[in-house]
């Protein structure tokens, strides 16, 4: 038994109330008085002759109120009263903000997602907002607008202008001037990914948040070996059926080729960056599923990018339309640009290349060759099978160069209290340690007669004697 005055005589809180009971209100017991309530009690004075401590705080004697949170500061009392609210006493939790729970904001170092996403859902950040692609597409739109005034001036100046359906290969002024007008787009595709978004330029490139370089050179070998060899090819059928006088190159062909290998890779990266690194992004975004966004966004893309090449037929659209196909298709299996941007690489720089060594007689032969229908429906399909070989070479070779196709998360959802769907701004968060990959799941094992000892009574063991640290473990007893 416990209480009070246990050792020193006081009585304590009795257990039945027996008749004629009076509580202990200060002084000997054989002198109580009467009892009044806790709230109107005169100050408490001990027995000189038995307890000598400070008074009971139990239900029978403890104060109207009790102090709590950190103690006040020394000087006056608080205007409140002793036990009230001063001017050091803690303020209790902050209150949410008027407009509901807001989204914490991401430490430094962390990724922006709290699961694993793919790539075309990357936009989806913890603070993701439909209206985040839209002003990011109108501050593209609005960038670009000045950079093609400020081209247009240029060429009224120099008397060059690009050439965007690549009619004229072999002049090394026009084609620089071309790829220059779309490399412009690199630039203006990250700035739209830091400004609307808040994330890094980085995401636009992989899930990694980075261009992962190491991808680059597997991906043009098995680009030579497949959509190289079918461009190749398209131009000797080309030259062999048609006739076309071949004049070999002509003085600017090393111009030509300088700039072709310094500047077309980046030509080509710039509209990935476009079309695959931005706009399929926010396409998969808006819908927020990962295979109908992949397929929507992959069909929208292609057939914008095929109209962007302003093709004179229907067959060079078509052939267009397809390699945008397969530029999106690459892009999902592999998590990240490298694989496209290297696709359309090579069959750029093919192309130019051949056209600058046959002379200015042989026209870009990347879709029909406009000699008769036969031989342009052959040439589209035999690139179309390429680009099939291509991506088909590139699913498969995901076990050996193993491309990550899931961006790193930290769930900081899993410290919010039950109920909420953020995190209090200024909540405390300790970043793991890098790198930053999802938490592996707990596993436990499941059931195994061997590693408990049986119920009372025969019968399964209970579930909450089963694994290696369960009671019993090593015989009965």
């Amino acid at each position: 038994m416990s209480g009070p005055g246990r050792g020193s005589g006081l009585p304590g809180p009795p257990a039945g109330r027996p008749e004629g009971w009076q509580p202990w209100s200060g002084g000997s017991a054989a002198g109580a008085g009467p009892w009044s309530p806790p709230g109107q009690q005169t100050s408490w004075q001990p027995d000189p002759g038995h307890y000598t401590g400070p008074p009971p705080t139990g239900r029978y004697g403890a104060p109207p109120a009790v102090p709590y949170g950190p103690p006040a500061p020394y000087g006056p009392p608080a205007p409140y009263g002793a036990y009230g609210p001063g001017p050091g006493a803690w303020p209790g939790p902050a209150p949410w903000p008027a407009g509901g729970p807001v989204p914490p904001t991401t430490p430094p170092g962390a990724p922006p997602h709290d699961l694993p996403q793919p790539y075309l859902l990357l936009m989806r950040a913890r603070d993701w907002a439909w209206w985040r692609p839209v002003l990011g597409l109108l501050l593209f739109g609005v960038l670009y607008l000045v950079a093609v005034v400020v081209l247009i001036v240029v060429a009224a100046v120099t008397g060059v202008a690009p050439d965007l359906a690549l009619d004229d290969l072999t002049d090394p002024v026009v084609l620089l001037v071309t790829n220059a007008s779309l490399v412009v787009a690199i630039p203006i595709v990250w700035l739209c990914w830091v400004v609307p978004h808040g994330l890094g330029i980085g995401w636009s490139s992989s899930v990694l948040g980075r261009l992962r370089w190491r991808l680059l050179w597997p991906y043009t070998l098995r680009a030579l070996l497949t959509l190289g060899l079918a461009v190749g090819l398209t131009v000797v059928l080309a030259v062999v059926t048609s006739g076309v006088a071949v004049t070999g190159p002509d003085s600017s062909f090393l111009w030509v080729l300088l700039v072709v290998l310094l500047t077309t890779p980046l030509q080509a990266a710039a509209e990935e960056y476009v079309f695959r690194g931005y706009l399929s992004q926010a396409i998969a975004g808006w819908i927020g599923r990962p295979v109908a966004g992949a397929v929507v966004s992959g069909v929208v893309t292609a057939a914008l990018f095929s109209l962007a090449h302003l093709p004179p037929d229907f067959l060079t659209f078509l052939d267009r339309f397809a390699i945008g196909l397969a530029f999106s298709a690459v892009v999902w299996l592999t998590g990240g640009l490298e694989a496209a941007i290297v696709l359309h690489a090579v069959n750029n720089v093919v192309i130019f290349v051949l056209v600058g060594l046959l002379g200015d007689e042989v026209l870009a032969i990347d879709a029909s060759s406009g000699t008769s229908p036969l031989l342009d429906w052959a040439t589209v399909l035999l690139g179309i099978l390429a680009m099939v070989a291509f991506v088909c070479w590139v699913a498969r070779s995901r076990g050996r160069l193993r491309p990550e196709v899931l961006s790193p998360a930290v769930d900081l959802r899993s410290a919010l209290p039950q109920g909420a769907l953020w995190a209090a701004p200024g909540a405390a968060w300790t970043p793991p340690a890098p790198p930053w990959v999802p938490p592996a799941p707990r596993w436990v094992p499941p059931p195994d007669d061997r590693w408990a000892r049986p119920a009372a009574g025969g019968g399964h063991p209970r579930p909450d004697q089963h694994g290696p640290t369960a009671p019993g473990v090593g015989g009965g007893g």
